[in-house]
């Protein structure tokens, strides 16, 4: 079969962790503010004990709920998330913000990278591919999704243009492969499982991959970046297809948001009464860490493939002092043409810039839909 029909985790793994999390960031936080401030008043430790009492409570009762879900879910009762659109879309902002701790305690929840086709994975295997893509081709294009998104999200925007990037591509004999990764992994041990997955579907793709196109939003034009790096020790690796890479938004010298987070949790921790709140900006995963700085010069581009990179501003001009500071809210295009400060990473890429739309707007853009059919032509 071409869609892999394992069961999945359910609703009752997504309530034990909430109730994990309520306990962890909601519960505890609230206590070592409230007893941070009781410290500072004599009157205050009187009523220590009798808080520290609730507190504990409070704790001990979301953990023994969130055990409850747990066994009860290990029965493979309850709807899974994987069902319906609202719960991939939890599955994929959950992953993103903690994904790297799922895989280690709660592997469950941890999404695996995979080729996906109606909200359902497939193997990449020669009898799964081929009826999954019973009109491929011989040249493939890679989707791979942001932060916290999925593979739903590249058709954002399409009552704006009547189609979508691999709609169009399609009808230009492209075959587009939509993929699907957690996004709270290091951006390398993404890249290295792109790598894996893609080697195994050119190798058991229905006809000979003869070209292959990299299409990547925000932070899964660093994993693909970070997959083209990773070396491989078979005689025809997958990456010497690669002919372009596109990336949409992508913050190559990293996002000011996520360096923010981490100088605001850092600041957070330096006193007793905040400290909790910068525990839980802590909390966020390896792959949000990782945009703080991006991927510099230790992950050269590709020799034969030929970039093509977007940015987008809120305003007209990416010159414009507004447009240059925010970006496209997200990043800004300094970072999105991996340029800054006299280094470039991409010396002879093609560069787009689209004004008046923000980091999402990227998908589905009249303007890049031109620019993709020039440049996959």
């Amino acid at each position: 079969m071409a869609q892999v029909a394992a069961p999945g985790p359910s609703v009752l793994d997504a309530l034990s962790l909430l109730a994990e999390v309520g306990d962890e960031l909601v519960v505890r936080t609230v206590r070592d503010t409230h007893l941070a401030l009781l410290d500072r008043t004599p009157a205050g430790r009187v009523h220590r004990g009798v808080a520290t009492a609730v507190y504990r409570g409070l704790t001990g009762g979301l953990g023994g709920a969130s055990r409850a879900l747990d066994r009860v879910a290990a029965t493979g009762v309850g709807p899974r998330l994987e069902a319906d659109p609202r719960g991939r879309f939890v599955s994929a902002a959950v992953n993103g913000l903690i994904g790297d701790r799922l895989l280690r305690e709660r592997p469950q929840l941890a999404i695996p990278m995979a080729v996906r086709l109606h909200g359902a994975d497939v193997e990449p295997d020669a009898s799964s591919l081929v009826e999954a893509f019973p009109e491929a081709t011989g040249r493939l294009v890679v989707f791979l999704h942001g932060l916290c998104e999925n593979e739903a999200y590249w058709r954002r925007h399409r009552d704006r243009t009547g189609t979508t990037y691999a709609e169009m591509l399609a009808e230009r004999g492209w075959t587009p492969l939509m993929l699907r990764a957690n996004t709270g992994l290091p951006l390398r041990e993404n890249g290295a499982a792109l790598t894996a997955l893609m080697q195994r579907v050119v190798e058991a793709w229905p006809v000979p991959v003869t070209r292959i196109a990299l299409v990547g939003h925000s932070l899964g034009g660093l994993v693909v970046r970070a997959a083209g790096a990773v070396a491989s020790e078979v005689e025809e690796p997958w990456s010497g297809r690669v002919t372009d890479v596109v990336t949409l938004g992508t913050p190559h010298l990293g996002a000011p948001i996520a360096w923010g987070i981490g100088h605001g949790s850092r600041g957070l921790q330096a006193l007793q009464e905040t400290a909790a709140f910068g525990r839980v900006l802590d909390w966020r995963s390896r792959g949000v860490h990782d945009l703080v700085a991006g991927l510099a010069e230790d992950v050269p581009p590709l020799p034969h493939a030929r970039y093509h990179l977007v940015a987008a501003t809120l305003t007209r001009s990416r010159r414009h002092p507004v447009g240059s500071l925010v970006g496209d809210l997200l990043v800004r295009p300094q970072s999105a043409y991996g340029r800054s400060r006299g280094r470039t990473l991409f010396p002879d890429a093609d560069v787009l810039h689209v004004g008046r739309t923000d980091h999402f707007g990227l998908l589905n853009h009249p303007e890049v839909h031109a620019a993709l059919q020039r440049w996959l032509a």
